[in-house]
Formats: structure tokens, sequence, C-alpha cells
């Protein structure tokens, strides 16, 4: 398989450092092929033509061996199993940003959880977004850290939003 959308490659799509260097086998079975080309026709590539830029895809697939060496949430969607899930970063180009993303995802697609990542003032990490075959929640959140470092999840509001970014 050479591509799972027109803007994604199966190896982007799988590509991890983590299991090149550690030996982890990282390849999706065939429901879990099948959910990362939908997460991909509806909500990537359509939030790529929409801002006409390319948006780099840090994280899609992960095997339960690499997300446990990654120390991902046992329940992540990046396994795939539930749904599929990625993570991108807009400000990798410096075309748009990951707000920007973020914004357009929120205001007009369908999803199953959206989750502007890292956010500070003024700067967002990554948005992390999963997309199910069906029952897709909606659901928007803003990871942050606390003054310890610690991670912390916020349901989105303007106001949080801007508490936490302006």
């Amino acid at each position: 398989m050479d591509k799972l959308s027109n803007h994604i490659s199966y190896k982007e799509a799988t590509y991890s450092a983590t299991a090149i260097r550690l030996g982890i086998s990282n390849i999706p079975d065939a429901d879990q092929l099948c959910n990362m080309k939908l997460l991909a026709k509806m909500v990537f590539e359509p939030t790529r033509i929409e801002l006409s830029t390319p948006i780099h895809v840090s994280s899609m697939f992960r095997s339960p061996e690499l997300n446990k060496a990654i120390k991902g949430a046992k329940n992540s969607q990046h396994l795939a199993l539930n749904g599929a899930a990625m993570d991108i970063d807009a400000d990798f180009y410096g075309i748009v940003t990951n707000i920007d993303v973020f914004t357009y995802i929120k205001d007009n697609l369908v999803f199953d959880q959206l989750i502007i990542e890292d956010l500070t003032k003024g700067h967002a990490g990554w948005v992390h977004v999963s997309y199910k075959p069906k029952d897709n929640r909606n659901e928007v959140l803003i990871m942050y850290r606390d003054e310890l470092g610690k991670t912390k999840y916020l349901p989105y509001t303007k106001d949080n939003f801007n508490n936490l970014y302006k």
C-alpha cells in the first residue's frame, strides 16, 4: 500500500522513530487500516484542502507495543481499536497555525475527539483528532500543563481557551 489518502502516505501514517529504534512492529491490521483511511478522508483531507497547505502528521497509528513503549494512554485511539486518531502539526510548515487547524475542525467537521495539545500563552503544541465509523462524540478538549508540569485536560470553552492561550 502506498497511500491512505491523497496527502497521507502509508509510511507517514505508520512511521515511528521509537518503533524503529526499539525494533517494534508498527503494522496495522485490515480493520485498523480501514479506520485510518476513514480518518484521513473525513477529517485530514477536508482540513488540508480548506486551509490550502501541507499539514505534518506527527503520529497516527501505534501498535500496542509501541503505545506501551511511549507510555501512551491505555485506551488511546491511536491504537485504532475503537477508532483512529492522529496528531497533526501545522506549525511544522509555518503557513497556518495549529490554532487554525483546531478551529477549522472544531467549527466545520464531524469527529470523535479533538484536543488542542500543550496549550500555553500564544502557542499550541499540536492537534489530536480522532474519528470513528459511527457514534462520533464531537468532544473538544484543551490539554495544558499546570505549574508543576502535570498534564491536565479541560473541556473546550472560549473562556478556558482564552485564559490559557491569550
